[in-house]
Order: structure tokens, then sequence, then C-alpha cells
């Protein structure tokens, strides 16, 4: 109740511990957090792992319209006006634990707490934008591209952190289903980029950042916006590192800038 009679609101408090209309759940790799088609009572803070949102058409075809991480909310549909039903599947794909915030709950806390409106404003905001740039990223890139652009999303690459990610279990088959293409493309594709270094792929994928380099940099250096064109190299004398491949274009970019 500490958080309820406090006269400074504390979000990163009500967010992490249990309290008045919320709790705090577990859910098991493969387990669903809500189905579509169920009432949308509640919402979900996620605190630990990562998870994905799914929707299944009439005739059964199931695709993956976006991940989720550690910070997300899950599920906001449930405050927008009167509540409805789940439009989406939300699935854990590590183990995860989130803050389970009631309907009634999550209202009184955006009416009443300014700092928390605030927060929460912030993340939709992110999110209406990420949709956005998956939409132009659907519509305008090759699905080569756009399955780099995902690995680099879900390596979480742009946040502090090590220079090379390990992935959790995700399958092609996923991947597939989020770009937009089949299984034996994607296949084609991690192949590429592992033979590039790139990726490391044994069951789990790790991602380099010379992954990020060159999908930053291809429009300038490495050919069009619409597809990955990587640099034919002399490999006579053995390849060459791939670090030094990103050195070499982020230096032809600078000198451009200078020219």
């Amino acid at each position: 109740m500490g958080d309820l009679i406090d006269s400074k609101f504390d979000t990163a408090v009500f967010l992490a511990n249990a309290g008045l209309g919320r709790r705090i759940v577990e859910v098991k790799a493969k387990r669903h957090f809500f189905t579509q088609g169920n009432h949308a009572d509640s919402i979900f803070y996620l605190q630990r792992g990562r998870a994905k949102l799914t929707v299944v058409s009439q005739s059964g075809k199931e695709a993956t319209i976006t991940l989720l991480s550690a910070g997300d909310f899950i599920g906001e549909e449930c405050i927008s006006g009167t509540a409805g039903l789940r439009m989406a599947t939300a699935t854990a794909i590590t183990g995860c634990v989130a803050l389970k915030i009631e309907r009634a709950e999550m209202i009184r806390v955006m009416h009443d707490e300014h700092t928390f409106s605030d927060f929460f404003l912030g993340f939709l905001l992110t999110r209406s934008m990420r949709v956005q740039a998956d939409l132009v990223d659907q519509l305008f890139n090759s699905s080569e591209k756009r399955l780099a652009r995902i690995l680099l999303l879900m390596a979480e690459f742009g946040k502090p952190g090590e220079p090379e990610t390990l992935l959790p279990p995700i399958s092609q088959e996923t991947l597939a289903e989020m770009i937009g293409t089949t299984r034996s493309r994607v296949s084609f594709f991690m192949n590429r980029f592992r033979k590039h270094g790139f990726i490391e792929y044994n069951g789990r994928i790790r991602v380099h950042r010379s992954l990020l380099n060159i999908v930053l940099h291809d429009q300038l250096s490495y050919g069009t916006a619409n597809s990955i064109s990587f640099p034919v190299v002399d490999t006579s004398k053995g390849a060459p590192k791939l670090s030094k491949l990103a050195a070499a274009a982020v230096s032809k970019i600078e000198q451009k800038k200078k020219t």
C-alpha cells in the first residue's frame, strides 16, 4: 500500500512489486500470457524474458507481428474504451517474469499518477514508431534485409551491452513468419550471413556487430537500399577479417562526408 499513500509516486517501484490489483506471474517458455479471443481484462509489464505476439487468420494461418523484451507492456488494448477481446496471442519465448495489472488498477493509476501516465505514454509512442518502422521495412526492404533487421532487434543492438549477443531460441519458421517469406529462404540467408561471419548459428544464433555495420552502411557502401550487397573479396590469400571490412566501410563514409 506504500505506493498508494506516499506523496511522491515511484513508477519503478510500482512496476517491480505486487500490490492492490497487481501480482507477479511467471510464464514458462512456450506458454501463453493470453490467447487471441480471450477477455482483455489485464495488462502485463514484462520484467524479465522474451515474448512474442502472434495472430491467427480465419483460415488458420499464423503470423508473428512483434517481439517483446523486458520493459515492454503486453496487452495494452485492455484499457482502450470498453473491455473487449484480445486481438492477438502473447507467448513466452523464454521463461518470463511479469507484473500482471488488472484493468481497473491500470486505469486508476493512469488517472491519478501523472509520472506513470507520462511513462506509459512514452512506451505507447515508442511502440507506435516501431510498428511504423516494421511496416516500412515490410513494404520497401528485401526479405534478406528484413531478416537482418529482425536479428539485430532481437539482439537489442543500439543498447548498452556486449558487442555480440546470443539470441533466445527461435525457429526459422518463426523468422519466416515475421519477415513474410519461406523457411527455405530464411535458411539460405542465414547460411549466407554465417558464411560472411555476421552471425554464428549452431542451434542458437549469436549476432556479431559486423551485421549492424553492414546494414547501417549498405546504402552508401554496399549497394542499394533494398538489398544487402556483400563485398566481393579476393580470397586467394585468405579472407580478411570482418572487422577490417566494417572499418573500411566506416572510413569510406567519413571521407564522403568531408568531401
